[in-house]
C-alpha cells in the first residue's frame, strides 16, 4: 500500500492562495485515483468532506462544488504527486486537508493530514 505525505498548508488571508503537495511512495498500483478530502475544526477524517480528484492518467477530474472554480487539482505521474491549487480562499475553507489514493483493488490509503487557516 502507498505511504502518502502531504505539503503546503498554511495560514492565509481571505482572497488568498496556497498550493497543496501529496507524494506517493511504496507500493502505488498503476490504476488509481488520487486526490483530497477535507474536515473542518472538530471533525474525523472520514466524516470529511471530498475536494477534488484525478485518475493517474489525468483524464477525469472530480470537484465538489464548494470548491468548482476556486480549486484545481493536477497530477504528475513520474513523481507520484498530486497537486491541489486553491485559489480565493475563503474563510470556509479552513480545514484540515488528507491527501488519499484509491486503488482499483484494495483500500485507501490516506496522509496524515496538512491544516489550511483562512483568516477573515
Amino acid at each position: 500500500q502507498g505511504q502518502l505525505v502531504e505539503f503546503g498548508g498554511g495560514l492565509v488571508q481571505a482572497g488568498g492562495s496556497l498550493r497543496l503537495a501529496c507524494e506517493a511512495s511504496g507500493h502505488i498500483p498503476n490504476a488509481h485515483t488520487m486526490g483530497w478530502f477535507r474536515s473542518s475544526p472538530g471533525k474525523e477524517r472520514d466524516l470529511g468532506d471530498f475536494v477534488a480528484g484525478i485518475t493517474r492518467s489525468g483524464s477525469r477530474l472530480l470537484y465538489s462544488d464548494a470548491v468548482k472554480g476556486r480549486f484545481t487539482v493536477s497530477g504528475d505521474t513520474a513523481n507520484s504527486t498530486v497537486y491541489l491549487q486553491m485559489n480565493n480562499l475563503k474563510p470556509e475553507d479552513t480545514a484540515v486537508y488528507y491527501c488519499y489514493l484509491d486503488p482499483a483493488l484494495g483500500g485507501r490509503s490516506w496522509g496524515q493530514g496538512t491544516q489550511v487557516t483562512v483568516s477573515s
